[in-house]
């Protein structure tokens, strides 16, 4: 039976999505699933100090489409996590360097030789989009909830919708205080705006940056919100039928008080 490969993207930069990416490829392997986490930013490679893994590329992915290696010598196996490996961009090359019939080529081998295949899509709608999307047979669209985003995630729904794709949705970094206050978009908002399919809600978390910045797996923290939630969506997504925890502001005692009693 072959794997199948998740495509994560998301209209513009700065939503989260590598998070998003390398924290679902952790979880599914926690899962014990065996999965590759591919990095397509071809240019900006990133993934790999997210994952701690920087100081062990030899090869990357335009290595292996381009016949210069095989796919077992581009893929790092993660420290942490059995059955989690890292195939990363090339920083000395731009996207256009791979074809879409070319990624396409390697993602039917990649498919036999993992149960998921996570990629890590640039912003944006260009090469490096198509090239991300064209062995897929899921997508996941990370959005935050701020209209720009809102606004660049449409047009990418769109454009996965062309390709036979049924996104899912992942609405991160909510803030439920600032929701209350009317300070940011609702969950709802984004639903009724893009209507598809939600794989997950996920609160800011200022666990992420410490996960990023030490290169640990932000799954691995049981003390991260963000965490968890990616966790469950990872559940969602290998077919478990689990329900949708919605991100919830924590009233202190006093605020409570305040509340009830008129006090200021």
């Amino acid at each position: 039976m072959e794997g199948k490969i998740i495509v994560v993207t998301s209209g513009k930069g700065g939503v989260g999505k590598t998070t998003a990416t390398s924290s679902i490829g952790a979880a599914l392997a926690l899962e014990g699933k065996r999965v590759a986490i591919v990095d397509m930013d071809i240019g900006l490679r990133n993934l790999d100090v997210v994952m701690g893994l920087e100081n062990r590329i030899v090869f990357n992915i335009v290595d292996v489409v381009q016949g210069k290696c095989k796919i077992d010598q581009a893929a790092i196996r993660d420290r942490r996590i059995d059955n989690l490996f890292l195939i990363p961009a090339s920083q000395s090359d731009n996207k256009d360097v791979l074809t879409p019939e070319g990624v396409e080529r390697v993602a039917k081998e990649l498919r036999k030789k993992f149960d998921y295949v996570i990629m890590d899509s640039p912003a944006g709608i260009e090469r490096g989009f198509e090239n991300s999307t064209v062995g897929a047979n899921e997508a996941v669209v990370v959005c935050t909830p701020d209209v720009s985003a809102v606004r660049d995630a449409d047009r990418v729904i769109g454009l996965l919708y062309a390709r036979s794709l049924e996104p899912k949705l992942i609405v991160n970094r909510i803030e439920p205080a600032r929701v209350e206050r009317g300070e940011m978009l609702s969950h709802e908002d984004v639903m009724d705006i893009l209507s598809i399919e939600l794989a997950g809600l996920v609160p800011m978390d200022e666990k992420v940056l410490i996960s990023s910045n030490t290169g640990t797996p932000l799954v691995l923290q049981s003390d991260s919100r963000a965490g968890q939630a990616f966790r469950r969506i990872a559940k969602r997504l290998n077919g478990e039928d689990i329900p949708i925890e919605i991100p919830n502001h924590k009233t202190s005692v006093w605020r409570k008080l305040s509340k009830t009693f008129g006090l200021r």
